[in-house]
């Protein structure tokens, strides 16, 4: 079966640059690095920087009260942003023939350490407690209930390639013709448990994460989401290829060599048909912390070599785990996109310390310009645990 091009229609995204793409793109090319703020309540007698999102979330209906949670707040809160597109989906191709596919590696934790804290102090959980708040499967069940679809539906749970995944997953659906468009994406929301994971891992960064450096010690923890519809009707932006690979190394440390994330960028080039040339910017895991950076810079310098513009995002965000793959994505949409008028690359924000054990990849300072017409491409990189990784390539068309 021949395969068919796919383009991204819409796209909605909340996270800590702003509730709205036209906010998070202004953030996006200034760098503004106040979108990391301090918290003191998630990690006991510790002050850490995190990328929380901020105003007032959607309420979630009483007739879905039971998936109450912050995690599907986020959720309706990128939803919101392309809920007219989504309405002429459904009308468009049915209520049985749009998947539904959401990447996530906390659910609504949140909402079950509260029902915890509740059970030790007063001897019963919450009247409104219901473990599917926080079930894994959680954020695409309560999409398609909201939404009132019937077609396929299903959450991704591999740690940090988890919304990555989804496009790879959604496109091979719409490729064997099992549906005929998707609304893909990722959430993921802050809690103690994650923070504190981390922290036991020794991996979150005592101040603002600093990807690349030699000061890196680790890193800064986000929330957000990021919403797609995917399907074969023409749009500006296209799903060029996908990649993923497994290298299995270590249970939490990369393969240091970084042979599994060439291996997945190298597949989204064949994927997608195009030589390392032809790709214009990668927008990095770049996760501050100092395995990641290291192996992720051995890869782009093994597959693309040193000169395409490179830069993480995640001193902007967090790194937002499992929603990480579909907000960076988003962010790439928004640099193809008409958002960006002046034609720019997100800067690289970091403290300007090079570790001159890394390759001297080439690291986008800002106000750097590049070509935003078609044939421009942007490949986007998620790493998670266990080596599961994932590559995406967006272009212009």
């Amino acid at each position: 079966m021949a395969t068919q091009a796919l383009y991204l229609n819409a796209c909605g995204m909340v996270n800590s640059m702003g509730n709205s793409l036209q906010t998070i793109s202004q953030n996006l090319f200034t760098a503004t690095p106040d979108c990391l703020r301090p918290n003191q309540q998630l990690i006991r007698e510790r002050t850490v920087y995190v990328g929380d999102v901020t105003g007032e979330l959607p309420d979630i209906p009483q007739a879905l009260a039971k998936y109450h949670c912050r995690n599907n707040q986020l959720i309706l809160a990128a939803l919101a942003q392309i809920q007219d597109q989504v309405a002429a989906l459904i009308n468009q191709y049915g209520k049985q023939r749009i998947a539904v596919l959401i990447g996530s590696s906390t659910s609504g934790i949140l909402e079950g350490e509260q029902a915890l804290y509740s059970l030790e102090n007063t001897g019963k959980l919450p009247d409104a407690y219901h473990y599917i708040q926080q079930e894994p499967g959680t954020p695409s069940r309560f999409l398609q209930e909201y939404l009132g679809l019937e077609g396929i539906n299903y959450t991704i749970s591999t740690a940090c390639s988890s919304s990555a995944k989804v496009f790879a997953s959604a496109s091979r659906l719409i490729q064997s013709g099992l549906c005929d468009a998707a609304i893909i994406g990722g959430a993921d929301s802050l809690c103690q448990l994650t923070l504190n994971g981390f922290a036991a891992l020794e991996s979150v960064a005592k101040e603002r994460c600093v990807p690349m450096s030699a000061n890196r010690d680790g890193i800064s923890i986000g929330e957000g989401c990021a919403l797609f519809i995917l399907s074969r009707d023409e749009a500006d932006i296209c799903l060029l290829g996908t990649g993923e690979s497994s290298d299995a190394h270590h249970m939490s440390a990369p393969d240091p060599t970084g042979a599994g994330a060439a291996a997945s960028m190298t597949a989204a080039l064949e994927n997608a048909g195009l030589s390392p040339e032809q790709v214009d910017y990668i927008n990095m895991h770049g996760t501050a912390t100092p395995l990641n950076d290291a192996m992720e810079s051995l890869a782009i310098e093994k597959v693309f070599g040193l000169n395409v513009a490179c830069s993480s995002t995640k001193a902007l965000t967090g790194h937002t785990l499992g929603a990480a793959g579909a907000i960076e994505a988003g962010l790439s949409w928004i640099v193809l996109s008409d958002l960006n008028e002046q034609k720019l690359l997100p800067p690289h924000v970091w403290d300007g310390v090079v570790d001159e054990k890394l390759p001297a990849i080439n690291l986008v300072s800002k106000q750097t310009n590049f070509k935003t017409n078609s044939g421009t491409a942007i490949l986007s990189n998620s790493f998670a645990f266990g080596g599961n990784n994932a590559s995406l390539i967006l272009g212009k068309t």
